[in-house]
């Protein structure tokens, strides 16, 4: 992600944001920009966009004078003094903006450590049971078919009971209702004890089993 004054070019989802909202741009319009904002604050040459533009085939400046009009419409980049778009006439265009990239947060991992074995946690909702299609398959006597759930969504971690015939508890607390999982919690499955585990920095590189297998 860049971002340049109120703007960010998402170049992954082809996307360009003013205030977290988009905004409509043609294909070589958006390609025009990011290829601006990646370059900031250097000049662009006409020669250069045309190439990264349409290569291999020649079209005239009215094609890329179009783009750049497009854009400024779209960006509302009307004052002469603080330009989005900089023109440097007979040699190309640069970016007005001070440019920044941002790296988004690394995403959390989950996983359950149970009889000395670690199963990932998707970002769904996640069976525990004696079930081998089980996301988690415990095969162990005191644990039901489909003992309890754990459901990621977002940044929200919830333990629920699936009305299992031993129970779940996190710490001494019998699981009733949907309990909200903290990193380190002390969770038992009928008789089988595990702990919840949370990382933006993943797993570590010890041996792990992936949930259901």
């Amino acid at each position: 992600m860049l971002r340049c004054g109120p703007f960010a070019v998402d170049q992954g989802q082809r996307l360009l944001f003013r205030g977290g909202v988009p905004l409509r741009l043609t294909p070589k319009a958006f390609d025009l920009f990011h290829l601006l904002v990646a370059e900031a604050p250097r000049v662009v040459t006409k020669g250069e966009l045309h190439e990264q533009l349409w290569p291999g085939t020649f079209v005239s400046d009215s094609n890329l004078t179009g783009l750049v009009k497009e854009l400024r419409r779209v960006l509302e980049d009307n004052d002469p003094e603080a330009p989005v778009i900089r023109t440097v006439h007979r040699v190309g265009y640069a970016c007005g903006l001070e440019v920044a990239a941002e790296r988004p947060e690394p995403e959390a991992r989950h996983w359950l450590v149970l009889n000395g074995r670690r199963f990932v946690l998707q970002r769904r909702e996640n069976v525990i049971g004696r079930d081998p299609a089980s996301d988690v398959w415990v095969d162990v006597p005191g644990i039901s078919r489909r003992h309890a759930r754990i459901t990621i969504d977002g940044t929200a971690v919830l333990l629920e009971d699936l009305g299992s015939k031993n129970g779940t508890t996190v710490g001494d607390a019998r699981v009733d209702a949907a309990v909200v999982l903290r990193d380190g919690d002390r969770i038992r499955f009928g008789t089988v004890v595990g702990v919840y585990r949370t990382s933006n920095a993943g797993l570590s590189t010890e041996t792990h089993s992936h949930a259901g297998r």
